[in-house]
Parts: C-alpha cells; structure tokens; sequence
C-alpha cells in the first residue's frame, strides 16, 4: 500500500445492476447477492428471512450496501473459483488489474468445534495482481430493509461496530476506514501488484463476538472454503455432458439451504419483479411443498442422500403440526410464513412496486402438494431410506386426508389470488399421492393401509381427470376441469406416470403447449396472461424431460437443453423467469425452482442415454433401483 487517497466529494461507487448481474455467497444459513461491479446490494442476517442489512437491490439510495471496487475499470470478469461457491471478479483497470474473492467462510463440524470462528461471517479480500489499482469502499448498513439507520463507531483494532437491536456487526478492515456522518464508511487506497486489502464483516446476536485477526487467518479461511465446496461438490455423480451446468444448480441449491433445519428455501431475495414496472413482486424467502418431489429427485439421482435425508424429515416435522392439513410455505423452522406486508418506502427494483415481506398465499389451498410430498418421500423410500413410525403415521394421514378431499376446488399450483377452480393438475397431484401410498404398501413399507381405499379413490380420480380436464378442440388436457386454457405444469402428468409421454393425449397435449404457451428461443409461458410476464424458466426444463420420457428425440432433447443454457447468467445461475425478448432475467434470484428443473432434466437424459427409458420417479419399475428397494423391503 503506497498512499491512502482522501474521498472525492460525490463519488458515486456503484453502478446499476440488472438481476443477472448478481452473483451469491453464503454459508447454508444466509447469503449474499454481490453485483458485477463489487457491490453487495442484498444481505439478511442471521436467517435467509431476516431483515435485510443491504438492500440496495430494492432501493439504490435507501436500502444499504457495501461495494469494493477499483475506481476505473475497462472489463470485468466473473467466475466462482472451481466447483466451489467462492466468487472472484476480476477488474482490468487502468493502468492494472485487480481480484475481488468474496465468501462467507465454511467449514467442517470438527473444524468449528476448535476454531474460533464467528456465527456469521462475510470475508472479502480485493488484491492488486499487475500494475497499480485505486480501490474505493464504501460502506453503508442500513438495518430492516433500510428503515433503520446503524450508528457506526471506531472501537480501535476491534473495527467498526454497529448496534442492531439485541445484534452486532463488526467490521474490520486492513485499510483505515473514515466514518462518515455516524452512517457510512469510506476508503480510497492506491494498490500496487500484490498488495491487498483484507475485509471481515461479522455478526452476533446471543453469544460474545469471536473476531479472529485478519491476514493468515483470512488466507486459510478462504482456501478452507475453497476445500470444504470443492469436496461436497466432487460428491456428485452425474459425470454426463452438462456437469458444469449440473453441479452448479447442485451448489446453487446447497447454498439455498438452511443447514440447522434441512429446508430449502424457494430463493434468497423478495420483490425481484416477474415483470419489470409491474406488481408480480413476491417474497420467496421461504420453503415451498411444491418443490418438494423435484428437489428430493435431484438430491437422490445426484448421490445426496444425506441432504434429501434432512429435507424429507424436515419436511414431515414441518408439516406434523397442522396434519393432515398441509400448509404449502413455511419458514425455515417449520413455522408458518408471517403475513405479507409492504415496505413502501422503498421504490422496487427498477420501479417495481410494492416491495413486499411475508407471503399472501401462505394460507391457500393447494392439493398439489399432498402429492409432491408422497412422491418425495416414496423416492426417498425407494433409494433405500427409512421411516420410523411417527412418519408412517403423518403419511397415513395425509393420504386419508387426500382420500377424502381431491374433489374440491384449490388456489392450484401457480398461486392465483382471483379464488379456486378445479385445477387439473391439482388432481393429478392427489392422483400422484394415492399411487405413491399404494406402491409403498404393496412393498411393505406401510403398515395398516386402507390400500382398497386409496385403489378406489385413485381409479375415481383418473376416471375423472380423462374425462373432465380433456378438451376435444384443443386436443389436450386444459387447466382446470372443463377448461378451455393450457396450463405448462401439464407437461408433468407424463413425470408423475399419469400419461405415458407418447400416448396420443400427451402427444396433442404437448403440441397445444408448444402451439399457445411457447415463446422465443424454446422457452414457454406457464400460463397467458395480459399484460405478460416472463418465461418460467423451469417449464422449459419440463419440456425436456417431457421429450427425454419419449415425448420426442433424444436430439430435440439435447438441443432445447443446450438452447436453454445460454439464458443462465456467467456464473450459472437462474433466475425464476426469463424475458424471451432480450434473454434478460426476472424475478427472484438465485431461483431453487429453475436450477432442480435443470439438474432433473439432465438426469432424465442421462436415464435415457443409458436405455433406462422406465419413469424416473417410479423407481420400482427400474432394473437399476430394484435391489435398494428389496433391500430396504
């Protein structure tokens, strides 16, 4: 470090950012979205649901963040460092370079038991790598969605301190930092090659502040890091054409999940619009049922078992509370999604209003997910897992549940808020949950099934879905009973075994799709609506394990899953929706939905390379899984 540069009076350190600008850190209890230009413009602490301490990503001016960025900049350059979840940005400046690495620390168990390492921790490390860099910081907590202001005060060689409430944030830095009016932090330092600034941002709210000196320790922190992703992702066993694309939706969704409890939460942001300017802002903070059969699916076809463990039991715990009743969000406890709520003092990602916390639809009914948690817990069963009683029982109860209620109108799986219909893929869902519980009980994994009672209620129901949801002019199923509109979700009754994929019913069903629900570049809309949203970026990969099942070719497979590529970010990551006119990313991000539908659709054309063409999740039927599953028997 050669000279430390006093603040240009109206500096302006950050640059606005498009939603597929951001990339994520975290440490499977929190994360962080970071900008392509070195600005961390979201963070919630302590859980994925907390108030956020950043939030420039919804309000520039008001909402709070931390940037470390060189002052002039001609190219910037992402990558996560291999196979890991450490992000790096490289800046090409004049006259030098400069590498950002950004992590929240991680470590093995036996390694936190004798390390002091804080609860929750942010190391950011910048390094001039070739000629000199003037690197600006900027530092600018602002606590409950920038509704608060952090008072910030020097405490020597400890850093900077910000009260929160009952919680602390500590701030220490390896560049002398200028407090400004109480609120932000600010530094300018000139860096020649192989200089380097070293940032700790920590967090406490119960137990003493642990606050390990910067330096070696930052060093051994990072390649830690580095270590501990780089052996969980080297677990994955898909070794097919797509691994890059694979492993890192299978990191996207370890980084989604909040590690004490086993959940998995639908994305790490709120508000992040469906449709720029428009009101479709929602808070996908929380874990959602529907996800549930999709990302057990993936965890066990990776070789995840014991992540698909924690979400199955946390699943069956969360929902033990209100059995039979199945709620379809909770918080990463198990507890019900708080009430939504408007934050509207701050102005939206780009204008995009209201901001909203907590979630409106916590108390629909969906039927579906009765569904969604039978197949999850049959593919959990069938890969070789166990049920003690207690989830035998909570089972059993769902089903009689379903058994008693599928012919009853629901808000469906898309979670309109204009009232309930009779939604056809609702009862393909309870069709789904009667099937899994009959096969579970033909292999004695259920003890005292009403079997004869599921057979019939699971013959009505079919009877019912052909007759009612079949549309002779569309020639295909519509999305409700006696409908005339095409529903995406459609494209699964052939994943859930309800349609062999080639029957002339899913056939026409397909074609229809393609025909009123398709959009540019292969991508489709789940539903019309006007004025439109985006894309929905995992009926895309619906698509493709529609085709890869027999639907059509292998080729017509493999080029839409390649097309659908190009629309992930730099660094691999998805968003829930995809603008099919400029390719541009929308809604909540990183979206756990989009990246399952990817690591499914791989798998299904891996299944399908390999001639194993029986349906992915009726594993019973497959020569390959039948020895788990005598086993287990």
């Amino acid at each position: 470090m050669t000279e430390t540069i006093a603040p240009r009076p109206g500096t302006e350190l950050r640059r606005s950012a498009h939603i597929q600008d951001y990339g994520i850190i975290g440490d499977c209890r929190s994360a962080a979205l970071i900008s392509r230009y070195g600005s961390l413009d979201w963070l919630c602490w302590p859980r994925f649901d907390s108030p956020a301490i950043f939030a420039a990503l919804l309000d520039p001016d008001r909402g709070g963040h931390w940037s470390i960025a060189p002052a002039e900049v001609r190219s910037i350059h992402r990558q996560y460092i291999r196979e890991t979840n450490v992000l790096q940005t490289s800046f090409d400046c004049s006259p030098g370079k400069a590498v950002l690495t950004d992590l929240m620390p991680v470590a093995s168990e036996e390694f936190k038991r004798r390390a002091p390492l804080p609860d929750h921790e942010i190391t950011r490390q910048i390094e001039c790598t070739s000629g000199s860099v003037r690197v600006e910081v900027e530092y600018f907590p602002r606590p409950d969605f920038g509704a608060g202001s952090a008072g910030l005060r020097a405490r020597g060689q400890l850093g900077i301190q910000a009260q929160v409430g009952r919680g602390v944030y500590w701030l220490r830095s390896s560049a002398p930092l200028r407090i400004l009016e109480g609120k932000r932090c600010h530094a300018s330092v000139v860096l020649e090659a192989g200089q380097k600034l070293q940032f700790s941002l920590s967090y406490c709210d119960s137990t003493p502040a642990i606050l390990p000196p910067l330096g070696e320790w930052t060093r051994q922190s990072i390649a830690g890091s580095v270590a501990w992703w780089q052996a969980w992702a080297g677990r994955a066993k898909y070794d097919g054409p797509y691994r890059q694309a694979v492993v890192r939706s299978a990191l996207a969704l370890k980084l989604l999940t909040y590690s004490p409890s086993g959940a998995i939460v639908a994305a790490a942001t709120t508000s992040l619009p469906e449709r720029i300017g428009g009101p479709l802002n929602w808070d996908y903070r929380y874990c959602w049922l529907r996800d549930a059969s999709l990302t057990v699916r993936g965890l066990l076809g990776l070789g995840y078992h014991e992540e698909a463990g924690d979400f199955i039991e946390w699943m069956l715990q969360a929902t033990r509370l209100t059995n039979p009743e199945l709620r379809i969000m909770y918080t990463v406890y198990g507890q019900q999604a708080p009430h939504e709520r408007e934050l509207k003092y701050l102005c939206g990602y780009q204008n995009s209003r209201p901001v909203r916390v907590g979630n409106g639809a916590r108390s629909q009914l969906q039927l579906d997910v009765y569904g969604e948690v039978m197949d999850a817990a049959a593919q959990y069963a069938f890969y070789g897992g166990d049920f003690d009683d207690d989830m035998r029982k909570t089972l059993l109860k769902l089903g009689n549940y379903v058994a008693d209620h599928w012919d009853s109108p629901d808000e469906g799986i898309w979670e309109p808020r204009n009232g309930r219909q009779n939604h056809t893929h609702s009862r393909v869902l309870c069709w789904t949950a009667l099937d899994r519980l009959i096969s579970l009980g033909n292999k004695g994994l259920l003890n005292h099934a009403p079997l004869d009672s599921y057979r019939e209620n699971s013959e009505l129901l079919r009877r019912q879905i052909h007759d009612q949801a079949w549309n002779e002019e569309l020639q295909s199923y519509s999305n409700v009973l006696g409908g005339s509109e095409l529903d995406a979700a459609l494209l699964l009754m052939s994943w859930y075994g309800f349609e062999k994929a080639d029957s002339p019913r899913m056939q026409g069903t397909y074609r229809a799709i393609r025909k009123h629900l398709g959009a540019e570049h292969g991508l489709v809309y789940r539903y019309r609506s006007d004025p439109s949203e985006g894309a929905f970026a995992i009926c895309s990969f619906w698509e493709v394990e529609y085709l890869a099942l027999g639907g059509g070719s292998l080729k017509e497979a493999h080029a839409l899953f390649r097309s659908l590529l190009r629309f992930q970010n730099d660094l691999g990551l998805y968003a829930e929706e995809i603008d099919p006119a400029s390719g541009a990313a929308l809604g909540n991000f990183p979206q756990a939905f989009t990246h399952v539908g990817l690591v499914g659709a791989a798998l299904s054309l891996q299944e399908r390379e390999e001639g194993a063409q029986q349906l992915p999740h009726r594993p019973e039927r497959a020569a390959n899984r039948s020895a788990a599953v005598e086993a287990h028997a």
